[in-house]
């Protein structure tokens, strides 16, 4: 029977234990540029089996939130390689989660001022992070987008895959998870809320699958599926994501995905920040389900569960079978040494939720450990 501290092999890695570090945005790279505050942060956490990075844009067009990182400009890259080389010389591994946020974002933040893209042109009921030129921060509503056209796609798919291997080969990262979740633009093509497209592109489950599938196709042709995962929130509201039948959608989708040898399959269970047993449609999704359709179509990845675990239920995943690693957020924001504070069973610190974007230190990296 497995335990959430067994060692555990994802991709070509063997990892130390089976807790992640799931992505938390925290608004901390000026210039869209990782620091040496952003290193520690992450060497802070290197006890997780594995670090996953908060949300990081494979360009500018796919910046949806003021000061995010990216991986589209020399100096984003050498920020990141402090981050990894920090993060390895502790014994850690870790991924880039790659962000393309299609429709939530705002004009400030995209090219040349222009409109957000998206699978179509409908606008999110969701707010973004804006800091405006008086370095005042806070949310705002996001701008209305555009639809792109067929001819667009490949040049994003090209994005993605400039982004992986300058991920791998510059920056020094172990592999990279693609982010088809939260309602940002894969998850957009994913779910009839947001697609309507009438094109090959849209309407059918093969069709809304077809340009995720095409963008992971590209990153495992560019770096290997050993060193690619993707995560995915089937009932998840995030950014006004919506589809009323969830289940075959994603039975679909992660069978092609079982197809592409990848490292991990990293699940959002439930509303993401919110409640496990949220669900859209008219019955409560089967997780398990999603996991055998993976399994019978082929799928060898590690399965990788998220949202509100507490240690209890993280054990009785993985000792269960339900799961190969349990990835944690905001229990690890406010925990540095979450590894060590769950094997001791040792109380937890409280999160200071007003810290949790944008700032300095605070909240950030001065979080009390044990000892």
């Amino acid at each position: 029977m497995a335990n959430l501290f067994d060692p555990v092999t994802v991709g070509d890695l063997t990892l130390a234990n089976r807790i992640a570090l799931a992505p938390l945005t925290r608004n901390r790279s000026p210039r869209a540029v990782p620091t040496e505050l952003t290193a520690l942060y992450y060497t802070q956490r290197a006890t997780a089996g594995l670090l996953i990075t908060e949300a990081t844009a494979i360009s500018q067009q796919g910046q949806g939130y003021a000061d995010v990182p990216g991986l589209y400009a020399a100096e984003q890259l050498q920020g990141w390689r402090k981050v990894t080389d920090s993060v390895h010389a502790a014994g850690g591994h870790i991924f880039v989660q790659l962000w393309h946020v299609g429709r939530v974002s705002h004009n400030s933040l995209q090219p040349d001022g222009q409109a957000p893209v998206a699978p179509s042109a409908i606008r999110a009921k969701a707010k973004t992070y804006l800091i405006d030129s008086g370095g005042r921060d806070g949310f705002s509503e996001v701008s209305e987008p555009r639809a792109l056209e067929v001819s667009e796609l490949p040049g994003i798919i090209e994005d993605y895959r400039r982004a992986v291997s300058a991920a791998v080969d510059e920056a020094g990262f172990d592999g990279v998870e693609i982010h088809s979740a939260n309602g940002y633009l894969l998850d957009q093509f994913l779910r009839s809320g947001s697609n309507h497209r009438t094109d090959e592109y849209g309407g059918s489950i093969e069709n809304r699958i077809r340009f995720p599938l095409a963008v992971t196709r590209a990153i495992v042709e560019a770096i290997g599926g050993h060193r690619t995962g993707t995560r995915i929130s089937p009932v998840t509201p995030a950014n006004d994501a919506s589809d009323p039948n969830p289940q075959p959608l994603f039975e679909a989708y992660v069978r092609e995905l079982a197809k592409l040898d990848l490292a991990y399959i990293h699940v959002v269970e439930g509303a993401t920040g919110g409640a496990r047993d949220y669900t859209q449609g008219d019955a409560p999704f089967d997780y398990a389900a999603l996991k055998a359709a993976y399994r019978e179509a082929g799928g060898k990845g590690a399965w990788i569960v998220n949202n509100a675990y507490t240690l209890e239920l993280a054990q009785a995943a993985v000792e269960e079978g339900r799961a190969d690693l349990v990835a944690f957020g905001k229990p690890f924001i406010a925990n540095p040494d979450l590894v060590r504070r769950f094997r001791e069973n040792a109380p937890l610190n409280d999160i200071i939720p007003e810290t949790l974007y944008g700032g300095t230190e605070h909240g950030y990296t001065d979080y009390p450990t044990l000892g």
